[in-house]
């Protein structure tokens, strides 16, 4: 009997061609596209943008080349109360969060997964660049991406074994090259489309005018403050800041400033020199093991601390209440509380958590 296999389209190249290598291989294809929240009056007309009138055309389009069945999913609301409110109230807090864990964990791989199952699928299919391997032991395990440089393990990082055993990634395989050439070849008018970029709903990619929009209390003007508690000048709201940073401060000193963290009770940043800056530790909560088990013992691991950084050597030590603690090799500048910190064996992503604001 032939198997079903959802696709998550969104009218760009890469879900356009693991849509055409499915129907290749002889899957029955359905085409599903999530219509996701935005804000009302937006410069998108009330839509997200990866999923405007023009994506979905271009969706449907390819759909119907490929002769399979298209729908769109209405995730609006769901996506709003998952997504949104939780980047918003992460915020809120001091943290500088990932929205894209949060919506792989919670939309794609659990909400479209359950849909897709509800429609007799037997897997949902995504144009994420990562591989899925299955060991002897009939484990599943978690691969980068063939391309380096589009590599999407990281955001992937929040997905076990449930979802991994139904799960494809059919361009995970490929080069980003490549795939455009597999695009041209099966004569999909995408091609030469451009790469969606940013958080799907910002409009104008702007996190900060959201931000002030949504959660005014992050973008009222406080102190600078260092380490000792001294004023040294006035911000114009946590929300323009982030770690490391350090042009735009408007503090003269004998040597460069940084930002190094906030206070959200005192409405606060806090600066410091260089030498403050990094830190060679963090702990994480919320951690997921792709395997499903976290280790017995400490585990020697590369660690990666933001989607684009490079993967520092660390030792990873399991903790109770789903957590860790990672000690780094080298100090580290810009360790983040809110991001994820992703733990790797070579090219095989082990897990991941998000990273604790420091005591």
């Amino acid at each position: 009997m032939t198997k079903r296999v959802v696709v998550a389209m969104s009218g760009g190249v890469d879900s356009s061609v693991a849509a055409a290598l499915m129907v290749e291989q002889g899957y029955d294809v359905v085409g599903i596209m999530m219509r996701l929240w935005a804000e009302d009056g937006d410069q998108a007309h009330g839509h997200n943008r990866c999923c405007t009138p023009d994506q979905m055309n271009d969706a449907r389009r390819i759909a119907d080349m490929l002769g399979i069945p298209f729908y769109v999913l209405d995730t609006r609301e769901v996506f709003k109360g998952q997504i949104v409110q939780f980047f918003i109230d992460r915020y809120s807090i001091g943290d500088t969060p990932n929205p894209c864990l949060e919506c792989n964990r919670h939309i794609r791989f659990e909400w479209l997964l359950n849909n897709a199952l509800a429609l007799d699928a037997d897997y949902l299919a995504t144009g994420h660049y990562a591989r899925i391997r299955q060991s002897a032991d009939g484990n599943y395990q978690l691969f980068k991406g063939l391309d380096d440089a589009k590599d999407q393990s990281y955001v992937l990082s929040v997905i076990g074994q449930a979802q991994l055993s139904k799960v494809m990634f059919p361009v995970g395989e490929y080069a980003k090259p490549q795939v455009r050439e597999l695009a041209a070849k099966f004569g999909l008018p995408v091609a030469s489309k451009h790469d969606s970029q940013d958080l799907c709903f910002l409009p104008d990619n702007n996190y900060r005018s959201f931000l002030r929009r949504h959660q005014s209390q992050i973008a009222q003007p406080g102190p600078i403050l260092n380490r000792a508690g001294e004023v040294l000048g006035q911000h114009t709201g946590l929300v323009d800041y982030t770690i490391g940073q350090r042009k735009g401060l408007g503090i003269a000193a004998a040597e460069p400033l940084y930002v190094i963290g906030t206070n959200v009770r005192q409405n606060a940043l806090i600066v410091g020199t260089a030498d403050e800056l990094g830190r060679d530790a963090l702990t994480a909560h919320r951690v997921s093991w792709v395997s499903g088990v976290a280790p017995v013992e400490p585990i020697h691991a590369e660690v990666k601390i933001r989607y684009k950084a490079k993967p520092a050597p660390a030792l990873v030590t399991p903790l109770p209440d789903s957590r860790v603690s990672v000690q780094f090799e080298d100090r580290l500048r810009d360790i983040t509380p809110g991001q994820g910190a992703v733990f790797y064996n070579g090219d095989v992503c082990l897990g991941g958590g998000i990273i604790e604001r420091p005591i």
